[in-house]
C-alpha cells in the first residue's frame, strides 16, 4: 500500500512527500493506495513527531482541521484524512456501500500505509464515532483518543423504532442512484454553493469556504460537490450498538480519552436539539466508570463546529492533553 506526496505548489522535498506553505500553516498532501482508488490526506509537522490521525465529521473533509492544527503543539505529526467518498479521496466502487465498518477499516489501511504501530486519534462528530470504534477494536494501537463534540459510539437506546427504517432507506437511496440515468452533476455558482453549504452547517462564511476548497470541484460553469452522491444521512450508515455492547467495548480501551463538549453542540445522530440526552449521559458515565483517571471531560463555549469557528477555544485543551498526563479544568 503506497504513500506518495502530491504537490500543487513548489516546496521543499520531504522524503516521498512534499511540504507546502499555505495560509493555515506548513502542510503536505498525501495519497494512500486502496483497492478502490486512494485515500487522500494532508499532514502537518515532522514525521519524527508523535503521530496524530485526525478524522473529520459527516460530509466534511480534512480541511476542517486547518484552523485548529496550526495552534497545536508542533512536536506532533498530524495527518488529517478524507474518508472515502469525501474531499479528495476516491469514491467507493459501484455496488460497495458506505458502511460504518468500512470507515473503521479505512483507519487501519491508513495506519498500515503510514507504518504506524501506535498513534493518537482526534475525531470530530462522525469522525470521533469511527475513531472510537477503532480504538476499541485495535486497542493496542491507540494511546490517546480525542472526541470533539462527539461520542465513541451511537447507542440504539432511543433509536430502536427507527433502526429498520434507517437500513431500508439507506438501501433504497443507493439503489435509486444506481438505477437512475447518470446525468451531469448539478452545477452552482460559487455564491450559490456557499449559501447552500452554510444552510446545512453551523459554520461561518470563512469556514464554509475552507471546507468547499476541498469539497467542491471547479467546472467551466461553476462548482459541483465532490462527495459521492450515494452518501446520504449518517444514520443510514451507522452501526447502532446496545448499552451492553457499549460497556463491553469501552472496557477494552487502552487509550486515554478526552471528550470536548461544545456548550451549544450536539452528540446525537438524529439532529434534533430537543432529543433525549440520556444516551450521552450514559456514555460519559460509562467512560468515567471504566477509565477512571484516563477519562477527561471538558466543556468549551461554542457550537458543534467550535474547532473551526473558534479553534482557540479548543487548542489549549487538546494541546495540554496531547503533551502531558496532567488533568485540565472541566470547564473553560
Amino acid at each position: 500500500m503506497g504513500v506518495r506526496g502530491r504537490a500543487q505548489t513548489k516546496g521543499q522535498k520531504w522524503g516521498s512527500r512534499t511540504e507546502l506553505m499555505a495560509p493555515s500553516g506548513l502542510f503536505s498532501e498525501l495519497k494512500m493506495a486502496v483497492p478502490w482508488g486512494h485515500i487522500a490526506a494532508k499532514a502537518w509537522g515532522s514525521q519524527k513527531g508523535s503521530p496524530v490521525l485526525c478524522l473529520h465529521g459527516w460530509l466534511d473533509n480534512a480541511n476542517s482541521f486547518d484552523r485548529l492544527i496550526p495552534l497545536l503543539p508542533r512536536d506532533f505529526y498530524y495527518v488529517a484524512m478524507d474518508f472515502g467518498g469525501h474531499g479528495l479521496s476516491s469514491h467507493y466502487s459501484p455496488g460497495l456501500p458506505y458502511h460504518y465498518q468500512n470507515f473503521v477499516g479505512e483507519i487501519r489501511r491508513v495506519s498500515a500505509a503510514l507504518k504506524w504501530d501506535r498513534f493518537s486519534i482526534m475525531g470530530h462528530s462522525f469522525g470521533g464515532t469511527v475513531g472510537g470504534m477503532f480504538a476499541c477494536m485495535f486497542s493496542e494501537m491507540v494511546d490517546k483518543l480525542i472526541l470533539l463534540d462527539s461520542s465513541p459510539f451511537a447507542l440504539d437506546s432511543n433509536e430502536l423504532e427507527n433502526l429498520l427504517t434507517y437500513k431500508r432507506k439507506g438501501l433504497e437511496h443507493t439503489l435509486l442512484l444506481e438505477q437512475a440515468a447518470k446525468g451531469p452533476s448539478r452545477v452552482l455558482s460559487p455564491e450559490e454553493m456557499l449559501q447552500r453549504f452554510l444552510n446545512n452547517r453551523h459554520v461561518g462564511e470563512e469556514c464554509g469556504k475552507l471546507l468547499l476548497q476541498r469539497g467542491a470541484t471547479q467546472v467551466p460553469t461553476g462548482l459541483v460537490l465532490s462527495r459521492d452522491r450515494r452518501i446520504a444521512l449518517p444514520e443510514h450508515t451507522f452501526d447502532f450498538i446496545s448499552k451492553e455492547l457499549c460497556v463491553h467495548a469501552i472496557k477494552k480501551l487502552q487509550a486515554h480519552v478526552l471528550l470536548v463538549k461544545a456548550t451549544e453542540g450536539f452528540f446525537h445522530v438524529r439532529r434534533e436539539y430537543d432529543a433525549d440526552k440520556g444516551p450521552m449521559l450514559f456514555m460519559t458515565d460509562t467512560l468515567k466508570s471504566a477509565l477512571g483517571e484516563r477519562f477527561q471531560y471538558v466543556e468549551v463555549p461554542g457550537n458543534h463546529y467550535v474547532h473551526m469557528n473558534q479553534p482557540d477555544h479548543v487548542a489549549g485543551v487538546v494541546g495540554s492533553f496531547l503533551q502531558s498526563g496532567t488533568r485540565i479544568p472541566a470547564r473553560l
